[in-house]
């Protein structure tokens, strides 16, 4: 065997790797090497140093494997990870073999984020509650710019309207589409009755609306423009829920997720807004009205979280007050309103829920809503609609065959 031809066998051993169904074997094939092409300087168990490599005991997935020796005692680093301090695998320990699996969160996280979200909130309640600045001071924009503010003679007339604003949010790169849905003229006249029946057609057109886009041709661009959440306003004077209020829970319940809400709480004191809210909620389990009832906390949940979850089941209703004035206090700028006895702060939580409302809304519960919204009231309204559907089929196939 010549000089050439020996140079030729060792580079085919240093890059062979036979498994269980291969038909050549180490042995044999190192036999075949003339004796100067190799040397053999030890033996150590059932294996064997071989020069630069080594041949070991055969394995279940392997005959024999062959791996030079400098590689496994410096392996390549894998590549750098797009994910930065979200990356699940930053430690030294599982820095060498991994699935990967588990950056599957961050992969849905980015994807969410590109495409944006959609949020569509109802306000009901009569004008003069604060429904509008409440809005605005929810989401820091101003949504009724160009709104006419119409005087005694023309709510007189005024049927009962819905109105939709539409807005475009972006903090820190995520995207909100907002939705904004107000039932103008709702309570205003003098006979209200069926007054919410406007409310409640809104509602179903817009699951008949999504139902259509589900099993039509182009479901990948569907608009989302269920009702998630209605904020339902409930007048500050009076003792409790009015007959009208008592009615429209009672349509839009198995509808809409409902947290109600008591306006203009600064009109109150602190002892009458805790008189009111007990009556409230005493009410509601008297008519048997359902409203939005928060998840349980997760076992694996702290106790931070714990506690601010039991500050907001605490706070229903959530007695609010809104403000699109900025005023300067103790050289701090924030929203609030002006009185001559004082300054009433709107994100204060001694004077009113509304950190506890915004909290809820947006950022803990805004998700659980829109679920809600899918998995049970959408899904109560497709039922329906199956069930009629078929009493039609059924209906139409009696008369057919007689």
């Amino acid at each position: 065997m010549n000089k050439a031809h020996r140079q030729t066998k060792a580079f085919q051993f240093s890059s062979l790797a036979i498994d269980e169904m291969g038909n050549l074997s180490l042995e044999s094939f190192i036999r075949e090497l003339p004796q100067d092409s190799y040397n053999c300087s030890s033996h150590q168990g059932t294996g064997s140093i071989l020069g630069n490599f080594c041949y070991s005991s055969p394995l279940p997935e392997h005959r024999y494997l062959a791996t030079p020796t400098s590689w496994t005692s410096d392996r390549p680093p894998r590549p750098k990870s797009p994910w930065g301090c979200l990356d699940p695998y930053t430690s030294e320990d599982q820095d060498r073999e991994y699935v990967g699996f588990a950056t599957l969160p961050n992969q849905v996280h980015r994807k969410s984020v590109k495409k944006g979200f959609e949020f569509t909130l109802m306000v009901v309640g009569e004008s003069g509650l604060g429904k509008s600045t409440l809005v605005n001071s929810l989401f820091l924009t101003d949504l009724y710019k160009d709104r006419k503010v119409l005087n005694a003679e023309e709510r007189l007339a005024q049927t009962v309207g819905i109105t939709k604003n539409t807005v475009c949010i972006e903090e820190k790169g995520v995207k909100l589409k907002l939705n904004v849905v107000d039932t103008q003229g709702y309570g205003d006249t003098i006979n209200n009755t069926d007054s919410y029946k406007c409310v409640s057609d809104y509602i179903d057109h817009q699951f008949e609306q999504y139902r259509r886009d589900e099993i039509g041709l182009n479901r990948k661009n569907i608009q989302d423009n269920r009702v998630h959440c209605c904020l339902y306003f409930i007048s500050p004077f009076g003792h409790g829920l009015r007959p009208l209020d008592v009615e429209c829970m009672r349509a839009l319940q198995d509808k809409v997720n409902i947290i109600p809400i008591v306006a203009k709480s600064d009109g109150l004191t602190y002892d009458e807004v805790k008189k009111k809210k007990s009556r409230i909620l005493s009410e509601i389990d008297k008519y048997r009205l359902k409203i939005y009832q928060f998840p349980d906390c997760d076992s694996d949940e702290d106790e931070e979280f714990r506690r601010q979850d039991m500050e907001l089941k605490r706070s229903v209703p959530f007695a609010v007050i809104g403000s699109n004035m900025v005023v300067d206090v103790n050289g701090r700028r924030l929203r609030a309103r002006l009185y001559p006895w004082g300054v009433v702060e709107v994100e204060n939580p001694y004077h009113s829920d509304f950190v506890h409302l915004r909290n809820m809304l947006v950022r803990t519960h805004m998700q659980d809503l829109k679920d809600m919204t899918h998995d049970t009231h959408y899904e109560s309204y497709r039922a329906q609609w199956l069930c009629k559907s078929q009493r039609t089929v059924d209906y139409d196939f009696c008369h057919t065959s007689i």
